[in-house]
């Protein structure tokens, strides 16, 4: 054992679902495990997305010697061109992610920039003073790793997004014999996906959804339309299977879906034939039993092709009675509102829409309960600490810890920015630093904060009232009508008499030559609006002298 700590760093994914991303420090060299992104919540308004704060990678960026990916999600890959932008470190990720990422890293100019590395579960990887150990897990994405971190200071697993599945899709299990083999070496800290730590039993193999989709193509009289994550690759195939064996040409739809299934063939993850695939324009032109179309929009995403879809705003083609829409994903934590009321426009636009409440079109890729407990009692670590989920869901896995035997003082519960240090054999709680939310609106990274959020909440809300009242240069007195104009506020017969009303006290306010008009007219229109409606609408005014 060394008396230099080692300091395990979470930026994400630690209190919340996505944007995962984990520091591992020691000594002068840091080792970062994934770069990922979050959906924003309802409230946010105007946000694309979310990324980890590293700030406390920024000020220490020279010493960042690598950034493993473990698989190809959104949530763990999403926010690699923002740190790539300002953090030169090599990438290490197998061929699937790798290519994922690539795609990245081009639309955002960086593809040149960057020095990336093609890793194989079961390759050992030198990064500083860590010798990294990859391991392959099944989960919803082919080519997904579990890390076993050799540092110093001890064996650290990092588990990944992982799930026990005997008979998955690439028909390569979880390596339950690497896990066994860490385990013999003795584990300081096991650091395991908390996604499904609520769910007791087992998380069902991929394959219960293939007599699903068979009955969605059984009787299907129309177009299929199917919704998921554009880097699902393994329900791809899954698709593209039934669709061969019913008779069906399969399209995607949208470029991230094509980019990502044109890599994926290339690299051989994805076997469909030639003649299986049209374009999208082929297939439109089609009969429409004879296609099954893939595009994105499973977690009701308002700019993606399924949401357009929903409100009539597609560009390329239209929702039509009789088509058959598969929503195939589990709405995110907190996105449900957005998922349901898609369904519902679907519906309402003549659509049999069918999803995982009515039928088993998808299932996890995440370990539910029993599958928690095995990777435990398989590693049998003397320390441990949830990941991957909210609050509620890392104090249900560190019970589930607890109940395997692992003493209570020997499990972790942290949040993001809560830094744990490994000291000689021990863990102690070390300094926090900020691990909240980075904001994405367009090309501004960061330059939205919470305030801004905020107030446009309240704008949505409760609307707003702009009022112009030009004076007399020299006295206060209205030289012209005053000019009120409301947005999300009164659009009715009755606001006119409120604008009627406003105009008049306003002027009386003005005739009163004490203070600031300015001042003046914003608190007689709040009072006024506030007693009339029982509303708190934003107020500008703006005074001028004619």
């Amino acid at each position: 054992m060394t008396d230099t700590p080692l300091r395990v760093i979470p930026l994400g994914g630690l209190g919340e679902v996505g944007k995962n991303m984990m520091a591992i420090e020691y000594g002068e060299h840091i080792l970062v495990i994934d770069t990922g992104l979050m959906f924003p919540e309802n409230d946010m308004l105007g946000i694309d997305y979310i990324i980890p704060d590293f700030q406390y990678l920024l000020d220490k960026r020279a010493r960042v010697t690598g950034i493993i990916i473990t698989h190809g999600h959104e949530d763990h890959t999403g926010a690699v061109h923002h740190i790539l932008e300002q953090i030169n470190a090599p990438i290490y990720a197998t061929a699937l992610t790798r290519g994922l990422v690539e795609i990245k890293l081009a639309r955002g100019g960086l593809i040149n920039q960057v020095k990336l590395n093609t890793i194989r579960a079961g390759s050992v990887i030198p990064i500083g003073p860590f010798q990294v150990e990859t391991y392959h897990v099944c989960h919803s994405i082919p080519d997904g790793l579990g890390l076993g971190i050799n540092t110093p200071a001890g064996l650290i697993i990092h588990s990944g997004d992982y799930k026990f599945d005997h008979t998955p899709v690439d028909n390569w299990p979880t390596d339950y014999a690497k896990l066994g083999e860490f385990s013999g070496r003795g584990v300081l800290a096991l650091l395991s996906d908390s996604t499904n730590a609520e769910r007791s039993g087992w998380t069902p193999s991929e394959r219960v959804m293939d007599p699903a989709f068979d009955q969605v193509f059984r009787t299907a009289q129309g177009r299929i339309i199917f919704a998921t994550f554009a880097s699902v690759i393994s329900r791809m195939q899954q698709v593209g299977n039934v669709a061969a064996r019913y008779g069906r040409k399969m399209a995607f739809v949208g470029a991230s879906m094509n980019e990502n299934a044109r890599m994926a063939r290339k690299l051989g993850y994805l076997d469909l034939p030639d003649d299986l695939v049209v374009s999208a324009e082929q297939a439109l032109k089609m009969k429409d039993s004879q296609v099954v179309l893939m595009c994105t929009g499973s977690q009701g995403e308002p700019s993606s092709i399924l949401g357009r879809l929903s409100t009539g705003s597609n560009r390329q083609f239209d929702i039509q009675a009789g088509d058959t829409v598969v929503l195939s994903s589990h709405p995110i934590p907190g996105n449900e509102e957005n998922v349901y009321r898609t369904i519902n426009r679907l519906f309402r636009r003549g659509a049999n829409v069918i999803y995982n409440a009515i039928a088993p079109v998808h299932v996890s890729g995440h370990a539910s309960q029993e599958e928690q407990k095995l990777l435990i009692n398989l590693v049998r670590p003397k320390y441990f600490i949830p990941i991957h989920g909210e609050l509620r869901h890392l104090h249900r896995h560190a019970g589930t810890a607890r109940e395997m035997g692992i003493p209570p003082e020997n499990v972790a519960v942290i949040e993001n920015g809560q830094i744990v240090e490994f000291r000689s054999g021990e863990m102690r709680m070390a300094e926090r630093i900020p691990g909240g939310y980075v904001f994405v609106d367009g090309s501004s990274v960061g330059d939205i904060g919470p305030q801004v959020v905020r107030e446009r909440e309240s704008l949505a809300r409760d609307g707003i009232v702009l009022i112009n009242v030009t004076l007399d240069r020299f006295e206060n007195r209205l030289a012209k009508e005053v000019e009120i104009i409301t947005r999300g506020f009164i659009h009715t017969r009755d606001g006119d008499d409120l604008i009627a009303s406003l105009q008049k006290f306003i002027a009386e306010a003005v005739r009163v030559d004490d203070g600031d008009p300015q001042d003046k007219i914003q608190q007689v229109v709040k009072t006024y609006i506030y007693g009339e409606t029982k509303r708190r609408p934003t107020i500008f005014v703006l005074t001028n002298r004619a």
